[in-house]
Parts: structure tokens; sequence; C-alpha cells
């Protein structure tokens, strides 16, 4: 399940990249959670014969530590791309280097042998084998090639294409009280509790998890967590296919699909940096209370959402709104002092005079913005974070405690507030 920090670690990894008519940004945050497990693979042509013009993306959520994660994002797509070509030789017969590239229905089938060939590859990994590390990792990707896309899913991160203005596809997120799921846990000798497989793990399909992939008799696939994707094959309509979105659970817990969607298209018709987007996303589930880490890559096709100035026009007019609403509250603070930033939030959403806000992100995708005004009028306010203010009518005066930090426990400020009586 996991520990989680006294305030969370908002640094974000950033990358983007254009190719094969492709372009892609990516965000991650460590967020409330000891420790970043997510990582991801951005690839813009695919280093195997005949395949420059193919792309691949992938997010993987790790649990229990990075360790299958990590490796997932360096070496799965070499045993895709090598189980690919495997499978249509199989067929053909053919040498790899003289190959055209492999044909749908190998492809698919190299996804599945790649995906339980990484898995039984890591098995043999010492610290893996004996359970000195007991990670394990969701996957979600996509392989794009001239025609097809290829959703790829194990567990429950996911990807969703948008297209037409409307989501037109959504990976299945891979749950222990799916009934599909459900019955072969239960197959395996196992059991479904609070939602997860013997009440501990929340996923039922994923890479690694070896203590739950130890029965005797059963396959790879008929285990309690089974490492076999789910792969989704669609011909790709240039016309209308706009942007694809691969994330971690951190931001699906609180965004659905078609919020996450309309807010990146309007993210997307103010600005051109997908890098900027990506962090809005992770910053407003941030602000919407996501506990977890959080990782997201959007891949923009041809017929993406261009910038359009009168959103870009829009959006300064709401951003000039929200600024000048926080100044006038904070340049009249009441008889109990200036309001903390909760206050300010509280009375932001009670505003019925309000410009639209963000479609999807409402006033949590303002909250930078809010924030900045709210920080810069405060005279009480702490550098590392914003401040708390405490009012007791025995001492007419308002303390400011700042940001708890390791070195300063509550009992603490407490005896200093009161020493002097």
């Amino acid at each position: 399940m996991g520990a989680f920090l006294d305030k969370p670690k908002t640094h974000k990894h950033n990358n983007h990249g254009e190719g094969n008519g492709l372009r892609y940004g990516l965000s991650s945050m460590q967020g409330w959670r000891v420790e970043m497990e997510d990582a991801h693979t951005a690839v813009l042509g695919l280093p195997a014969p005949g395949m420059k013009d193919w792309s691949f993306f992938a997010v993987y959520d790790g649990h229990a530590g990075s360790r299958v994660a990590n490796y997932c994002s360096k070496h799965l797509l070499e045993h895709l791309i090598s189980a690919s070509f495997g499978q249509q030789g199989e067929s053909s017969g053919s040498e790899p280097a003289a190959m055209e590239p492999p044909s749908v229905d190998a492809v698919k089938a190299g996804i599945r042998t790649g995906f339980l060939k990484i898995d039984d590859h890591m098995r043999s990994f010492s610290d893996l084998r004996n359970g000195m590390d007991r990670s394990g990792s969701t996957a979600v990707g996509i392989l794009i090639s001239t025609d097809h896309f290829f959703f790829i899913n194990c567990g429950d991160s996911r990807a969703v294409l948008y297209r037409n203005s409307n989501v037109c596809f959504s990976t299945l997120d891979h749950k222990p009280g799916n009934p599909r799921e459900k019955e072969r846990i239960q197959n395996a000798g196992g059991t479904v509790m609070i939602q997860r497989v013997n009440g501990s793990l929340a996923v039922s399909r994923a890479l690694g998890d070896y203590d739950y992939k130890n029965v005797d008799g059963k396959g790879p696939t008929e285990q309690l967590v089974s490492p076999e994707p789910e792969v989704f094959e669609m011909m790709r309509a240039p016309e209308l296919d706009q942007f694809v979105i691969l994330a971690c659970d951190g931001i699906w817990d609180v965004m659905s699909n078609e919020d996450l969607c309309v807010f990146v298209k309007s993210r997307l018709e103010v600005s051109s940096d997908l890098e900027k987007v990506c962090n809005e996303v992770v910053d407003t589930c941030l602000h919407m209370g996501s506990r977890d880490n959080m990782s997201v890559v959007l891949v923009c096709l041809p017929n993406a959402p261009k910038v359009s100035e009168e959103a870009v026009r829009k959006d300064a007019e709401l951003n000039k709104y929200l600024e000048s609403q926080v100044e006038e509250m904070m340049s009249q603070p009441g008889e109990e002092g200036y309001p903390d930033l909760a206050t300010v939030m509280r009375n932001l959403s009670a505003d019925n005079n309000m410009p639209p806000l963000p479609p999807g992100g409402g006033l949590a995708s303002k909250r930078s913005v809010i924030e900045a005004v709210y920080n810069s009028m405060n005279p009480y306010r702490e550098e590392d974070g914003v401040s708390t203010y405490l009012y007791f009518k025995k001492y007419p005066c308002h303390v400011n405690f700042g940001t708890l930090n390791n070195n300063y426990t509550l009992s603490a400020l407490w005896y200093n507030i009161f020493a002097a009586d």
C-alpha cells in the first residue's frame, strides 16, 4: 500500500520529442509517496528492420519497489521486437535482417510472448528470486505503426485514444474483483479480499510480483498474478485521431477518461509545449487529492488540437480574474488575520461570477496561479511551504507555524507557544 511523506515532492521529470509524424511530452512526479516507483519509455523509430517509422511509448507503475519498473522501461521493447520477429520468422523461415516489418498477427503474438519472456527472465535475478526484492510493476503502452495502433495493458495503468473530440478507446484495468481475474485467482488457490489478491495486492496482472507466481502445476498465465498483457489492435484514422494518453493510476484515481481528455484538449488549445501540458495534468491531479506517484505520457497525432488565439485570451482573462480575487481577499484580513489557502480556495469555488474554468480540471488546475498571488501577499509565509495560522483567544496574536519538518515536532511548537505563560 505504501507510506506517505509529510509533504509531497513536486519536482518533475520531463521529456519531449518529435518524429514519425508524432509529438510527445511526458511528466512524472513522486508526490506524497516515500519513493518514486514509476518509470516510462518513449522511442521514436524502433531499432529493427523496417520499423524506423514505428514508435513505442509506455508507462510502468511499480509497487513494493522500483526494480521491476526500471528494468522494464529499459528492456521490455527489445523483448517485444525480438518476439515479434520470432513469430514471423517461425511462419516464414526468413532471417530477421531480410524481413519486412512484422504482420499484425505477428506483432500481437510477439507482444504477448515478449511480456512472458521478460517476466521469466527477471525471475532469474538473484534479488527477485530470493525475495530480497518483492517489487512488481504494471505496464501500459502503445506501439504505433504507419497504419495501426497496438494498445498494450498489464495491470491498472491505462491508455486512452481521443478521436474526433471523443474518448474512442480505453484499455481495461486488471483488478482482482473483475470476474475473469477473480476466477483465475481462485483457480490458483487464492482469494480476493477487500478487492485485493489475498487481501494484499491491488492488481491482478503485473510483471514481477513473484511471491504470487509460485503455484505448482499452473502455467505463467494461470498464477495468482498473471504477466499476460491484453493487446488491442486498431486501424489509425489520420483525419480524426487527435492524441493518446498513457498514465498510471495516480492520474486515473482522481480523473476520469473523459475529464482528462477534455482537460488535455483545452490545454493544447492554450499551449503547444507538451511538457507544460503534462505538468499541468500532474499538478492538477496532485491538487485533486492524488496520493500516489504520477506519470503521464501525451502522444499528439497530426490532427491534435492547435493553439487558439481565443482560448489563449480566455485563459489569460481567467488568470487575471483569479489573481484579482486573491489580491482582494488578502488585502482585507479579518479579525483572525489573513485567510489560509484552504479558505481562499473555498471562497473562489463559491464564486458564481467566475469565468469558465478549464473543463475536467476545474479550480484545481489553477491552483498554481492562486498560490503565486497568495504567497506574494502573505506576510507570514514560509519559504518552503504555505503558512498555517492558529488563533488563540488567550494570546491575541497570530502564530505562524509554517511547514513542519522532521526536526521540529508539533509538541515543540506547543511548548514554545505556552512556555512564556
